[in-house]
């Protein structure tokens, strides 16, 4: 697979990770066997990248891929995971000794030291501004707790922010084919000053995978049921923030662009992959068949120019005014 680099990190991944939020919880039940098949799949299909956050499933998550890591000894895998929303989201949470709390009970449940990449797990606006905080980000990598640390954002603007932070290593970001605007200011400024971009979300919740029609259901657990509206955290991270229906009329505008050679989700996918500036993309994946299917669009040649135009006009007509303006 394809190698990119974290230049503030000092690391290299494969260009396709895998995003652990499905392993935790709000996705519908996955069993345990069930997430160590996925992690299996995707290693040995060439992901070296795994994403994961101390409030998926409340630790759950972590401690599926602690497992793993101990099964796999000298498995040579990045892990990042996220910390702050496990309490209430006010500024003043985000203090060093609750860094400390919060990084050493990741480091029990993934079985580390030290942790690869440790991000603000898209925490309030006032908290990118801090001098303090990412002082304290400072420390714990003095401490040795953490090897480096990143952001994950909801918006642009604190996309922007974040990058001209000297520390800041990354920054995760929704991105995909129907959320253009990081290509606009935020990408090039990430390569600019050597900040890695970790694309999330980047089948917005499936719905670009095109296994999905008006008659699709989800389970009460699953966040597609419950948070549509944005009733329990930001509508962005549920499709993306696009209206159900539209994310529909999307795919099936550019499904004749697919082809016999690729799936829906590959295509996807590997229009991120040719985004400049793209470090790594971490799509989820509920069973073994899906990881592989992901990891395999790092192999599938760059899409063409009149592929990569269809999508934008695709955005452009039918997208834009929507979501476009909001994060």
């Amino acid at each position: 697979m394809e190698q990119r680099s974290f230049d503030r990190l000092g690391r290299r991944v494969g260009v396709v990770g895998l995003g652990a939020w499905q392993l935790g919880a709000d996705w519908g039940r996955v069993s345990e066997s069930e997430a160590l098949a996925v992690l299996a799949a995707a290693v040995d299909s060439g992901v070296t990248f795994l994403d994961t956050a101390d409030v998926y499933g409340d630790g759950r998550s972590e401690q599926l891929i602690g497992r793993f890591l101990r099964e796999r000894p000298g498995h040579g895998l990045t892990v990042a995971t996220k910390m702050g929303r496990r309490v209430e989201q006010t500024p003043e949470a985000y203090t060093l000794d609750n860094f400390r709390a919060w990084t050493d009970r990741s480091r029990a449940n993934l079985g580390t030291n030290i942790l690869d990449l440790v991000q603000l797990h898209c925490p309030p606006t006032a908290v990118f501004a801090d001098d303090r905080v990412f002082d304290a980000l400072d420390a714990l990598v003095a401490e040795e707790r953490v090897a480096g640390y990143g952001v994950s954002v909801e918006t642009c603007d604190q996309a922007l922010t974040a990058i001209a932070r000297p520390g800041v290593a990354s920054v995760q970001i929704i991105l995909n084919a129907v959320r253009l605007k990081p290509l606009e200011r935020v990408l090039p400024a990430a390569a600019a000053a050597g900040v890695g971009i970790i694309a999330r979300v980047p089948l917005a919740s499936g719905l670009l995978s095109g296994r999905y029609d008006e008659h699709t259901t989800f389970a009460a657990d699953d966040h597609r049921t419950y948070n549509r509206r944005g009733e329990s955290f930001d509508v962005g991270e549920t499709f993306s923030g696009v209206d159900y229906d539209l994310g529909l009329a999307v795919v099936r505008r550019l499904a004749p662009l697919v082809g016999p050679d690729r799936t829906m989700a590959q295509f996807a996918l590997r229009w991120i992959i040719d985004q400049p500036g793209v470090t790594v993309v971490i799509p989820g994946a509920r069973d073994a068949a899906q990881a592989r299917g992901n990891a395999a669009a790092a192999d599938l040649p760059p899409l063409t120019a009149a592929e990569r135009d269809t999508v934008r006009t695709v955005y452009d007509e039918l997208v834009r005014a929507w979501v476009h303006d909001r994060w």
